[in-house]
C-alpha cells in the first residue's frame, strides 16, 4: 500500500475539480460538500472513494439517509462497482420507552448510540477515506443547534487523531448554508443546479473555503454524465505560444486584399451586419480557404443546420464536404439549451489542445447567447474564451447579426467590438432598383488594410468581391447617392468568369 503521506492532497478522481483544488483535498482533514438534493453530492463522494481505491486506500461510505442498495444502484448507473469499498448503513435507533430515559434527554442517548456505532466501525476497519451521508440525519437527532455543533466537534476531534480524509455531505435541509458548520470544516465545496425555462439544468460549483491551501475561486460549470461529474474550470490564458508570421488567407484574392493580405494569427475578427448579408458565408470562405493539415479549422454552428451549411459552402466552391472528410475542417452543431458556457469553452479547448485546431469560427454570437443558458454576464465568458484562443495563437472569427436590415441605426444584442482585433462590416444598399451587398474592413489592429467599400455578390457558383464603390456616397447608411455614370457594378459577364 502506498504511503498516505506521499502527497499532501487526496485527489478526488474528478480532473477539473482537482485542477481547481490544485491537486485535490488536503489529506487527514474534514471537508464539507454542500448542495441541495440532486446537486451531485453522492456522485462526487463515490468518485472520491473510488479514486482512493485505485490508489490502494481503503474507503468507507457511512449512509444515514440512503440504503446500501440505493448506493449500489447509483454506482451501477455510472458503470461502477462498490466492490472493495465498505458501506455501512446505520439502522434506525430503536424507540425506547419513556421510563428508559432518566438523567439524559432522549436526543442525547439516540445520538450517542448512533455515533458510537459509527466510530466503532471506523476503529475496526481503519479507512483512509470516509464519507458521511448525510448530516441532516445528525441534525434531526441532535434537535438543538448547540448539541449538533458539539457532535460535529467530537467527530472532528476523533478523526484528527487518525490518518483519515473525511467528507461530510449536507443537503441544506435546514434551510440556507450552515455557517457554523462551514467554520468547523477544513474545506467547503458548494454544488448548485440552476433550472432554466428551456433546456438542460445548468450545474455549477464553488470552492467556498480551503484552509492553508491555494484554490481557484469563483463558480465553475459542471455536468453529471455516465461516469460521474465532469468539471469545467475557467480557462486560463497561456502566452507561451509562437504566432506564425504568414497571414491567414481566405483563398479569395479580392477579399484578402481588402483585409490587407489576410488575418493575423492569435487575433479575433468580428463579422458584423444584418441578417442575410453574407457574414456567415464570408466567414466560411476564410475558414475553408485557410484550413489545411497544419492548421485545422473548426466551426461551431448555433443557428444553421449542419447539412444546410455544407450544401451552401459546396455550392459556392469552398469544398466543405471534402475538407470535413479529410479532417481539415471540424463542424459542430450546438443544440439550444444543451451546453453551459463552461462546457462550450472546453469543447473549443479540447479541439485546440488535442486536435490541432488553429482557426475557430463561432456562428453566430446571437445564437450563442440564445442557445447557451447563462445567469451571469455572457460577455465575460466570451472574453475568457477569446483571451485563451488569442494567447494560443488561434485565429478566431465571430459572426454577429445586427437588428434591422438597412439604415444607420442597427443595434446589436451585445457589444463585442472592443474585444475584436479586426472588424469586417457588411451592409445592404440600394442601387438601380436592386438590393445589393457591400463589404468593408473598418478596423484591424495588427496591420494595414483597405479603407474602400466593395460590392459583394454571392453565387451562383462562387463569391465575388467587386471593385471599390467610388461613385457612391452613403453606402454604409443603406441609402447611398450615386454620383458616377450609369453602369453595372458587377455585371453578368463578371459573374460567369471562371475562378
Amino acid at each position: 500500500m502506498p504511503s498516505q503521506d506521499a502527497t499532501p492532497h487526496a485527489p478526488t478522481g474528478i480532473a477539473g475539480l482537482d485542477q481547481l483544488l490544485h491537486g485535490g483535498l488536503p489529506r487527514n482533514r474534514m471537508h464539507l460538500i454542500e448542495g441541495e438534493p440532486g446537486a451531485g453530492k453522492t456522485t462526487l463522494a463515490l468518485q472520491f472513494l473510488l479514486e482512493g481505491q485505485r490508489a490502494g486506500e481503503r474507503g468507507l461510505y457511512v449512509t444515514l439517509s440512503e440504503t446500501t442498495e440505493e448506493l449500489q444502484h447509483v454506482a451501477a448507473s455510472h458503470g461502477w462497482t462498490l466492490d472493495g469499498i465498505d458501506t455501512y448503513q446505520l439502522a434506525p435507533i430503536a424507540e425506547r420507552a419513556a421510563d428508559e430515559y432518566t438523567l439524559y434527554h432522549p436526543a442525547e442517548i439516540e445520538l450517542a448510540d448512533l455515533t458510537k456505532a459509527v466510530l466503532e466501525h471506523v476503529e475496526r476497519i481503519h479507512p483512509t477515506r470516509i464519507v458521511f451521508d448525510s448530516l441532516s440525519e445528525l441534525r434531526l437527532l441532535a434537535r438543538e443547534p448547540l448539541r449538533y455543533r458539539r457532535q460535529i466537534l467530537a467527530l472532528k476531534e476523533f478523526f484528527s487523531r487518525r490518518p483519515s480524509t473525511v467528507l461530510l455531505l449536507d443537503d441544506h435541509s435546514a434551510g440556507e448554508a450552515d455557517l457554523q458548520l462551514r467554520s468547523l470544516a477544513h474545506g467547503v465545496v458548494l454544488l448548485e443546479h440552476l433550472p432554466f425555462e428551456y433546456g438542460r439544468t445548468r450545474r455549477r460549483l464553488r470552492i467556498v473555503k480551503l484552509r492553508g491551501t491555494a484554490a481557484t475561486e469563483g463558480f465553475h460549470d459542471f455536468i453529471i454524465v455516465r461516469g460521474g461529474l465532469t468539471v469545467f474550470p475557467q480557462l486560463v490564458p497561456d502566452n507561451n505560444h509562437a504566432r506564425p508570421s504568414a497571414p491567414v488567407a481566405s483563398g479569395l484574392a479580392e477579399f484578402d486584399a481588402l483585409l490587407g493580405g489576410g488575418l493575423t494569427w492569435g487575433t479575433t475578427t468580428l463579422f458584423i451586419g444584418p441578417a442575410g448579408v453574407g457574414k456567415s458565408t464570408m466567414a466560411a470562405q476564410l475558414l475553408c480557404g485557410a484550413a489545411n493539415p497544419a492548421s485545422r479549422a473548426a466551426v461551431f454552428l448555433f443557428d444553421e443546420r449542419r447539412a444546410t451549411f455544407i450544401a451552401r459552402c459546396d455550392a459556392l466552391g469552398m469544398r466543405a464536404s471534402e475538407r470535413i472528410a479529410s479532417g481539415h475542417l471540424v463542424l459542430e452543431q450546438i443544440d439550444p439549451g444543451m451546453a453551459s458556457p463552461g462546457e462550450f469553452s472546453h469543447r473549443v479547448r479540447r479541439l485546440v489542445e488535442g486536435d490541432g485546431v488553429r482557426l475557430v469560427g463561432i456562428d453566430t454570437l446571437n445564437g450563442y447567447l440564445n442557445a447557451i443558458p447563462t445567469g451571469d454576464a455572457p460577455i465575460v465568458r466570451m472574453h475568457e474564451l477569446l483571451s485563451f484562443l488569442n494567447e494560443r495563437a488561434v485565429a478566431t472569427i465571430v459572426v454577429l447579426a445586427q437588428h434591422g436590415m438597412v439604415g444607420a441605426m442597427m443595434p446589436v444584442p451585445v457589444d463585442l467590438s472592443y474585444l475584436a482585433d479586426a472588424i469586417v462590416l457588411f451592409r445592404f444598399f440600394e442601387a438601380d432598383g436592386e438590393v445589393r451587398k457591400a463589404i468593408s474592413v473598418v478596423k484591424k489592429r495588427t496591420g494595414p488594410h483597405e479603407h474602400s467599400i466593395r460590392e459583394l455578390k454571392l453565387g451562383p457558383d462562387r463569391i465575388h468581391v467587386g471593385a471599390s464603390l467610388r461613385e457612391f456616397h452613403g453606402v454604409l447608411t443603406g441609402v447611398p447617392q450615386y454620383t458616377g455614370p450609369l453602369k453595372p457594378l458587377l455585371s453578368d459577364d463578371t459573374r460567369r468568369q471562371p475562378r
